[in-house]
This record gives structure tokens, sequence and C-alpha cells, in this order.
């Protein structure tokens, strides 16, 4: 399974984002094998410097072997808990549409 990691201009991308997405990501999904090609990751801080609650983003498409690409986007006070709560949702809905 291939992750594919892209950021907004607000958020700043460095290896323990990248650590922690990967992570998240390969654990939640493991189950799953090689049925899954790809998972797009976008990462993005909706009102930027003015900050907020909840304002950040992550939302996942995953693109498992011979069904329609499927995404989930969760918000967050932080980045790791918005990947997080995307990972979270995405399992869920691969373990309801792969099981079909």
């Amino acid at each position: 399974m291939q992750i594919q990691l892209n950021t907004d201009h607000n958020v700043h991308r460095d290896p323990s984002v990248e650590r922690h997405v990967e992570q998240t990501v390969t654990s939640a999904l493991e189950r799953f094998g090689d049925r899954i090609t790809r998972v797009e990751v976008h990462l993005r801080d909706e009102n930027g410097p003015r900050g907020g609650e909840q304002d950040q983003v992550c939302t996942m498409e995953a693109r498992p072997s011979g069904h329609q690409p499927v995404a989930v986007t969760d918000k967050a006070a932080t980045i790791a808990a918005a990947v997080t709560g995307a990972a979270r949702k995405l399992q869920h809905v691969l373990a309801n549409s792969l099981s079909h």
C-alpha cells in the first residue's frame, strides 16, 4: 500500500507529521493487506494563522483494488487528532465496503 501525503501551505510538513500519518494509516488499514493500492492523505488548516477550534482537517482517500475509491474527512483541534479520526473513519468505511 502506497501512502501519499499532501499538505496545504498552512500545515508545516515535518518528519514527525509524516511518521504519524504513515504509522496511523498503516496500523488502521493493515487488515486489508494488498487490497488497498494507495491512500492519499490531504492535510489542511482551514483558518490558517487566524487559528480556531476544530480547524485542522484531514481527508483520506483509499483506492481498493477492483472497487471505487472511498474518501473520508475528519476535523480536529490538531493535525494528529484529525489524522487519527480520519483513519478510524476510513477503516470503518472499508470494512463495510470490502466485506460485500
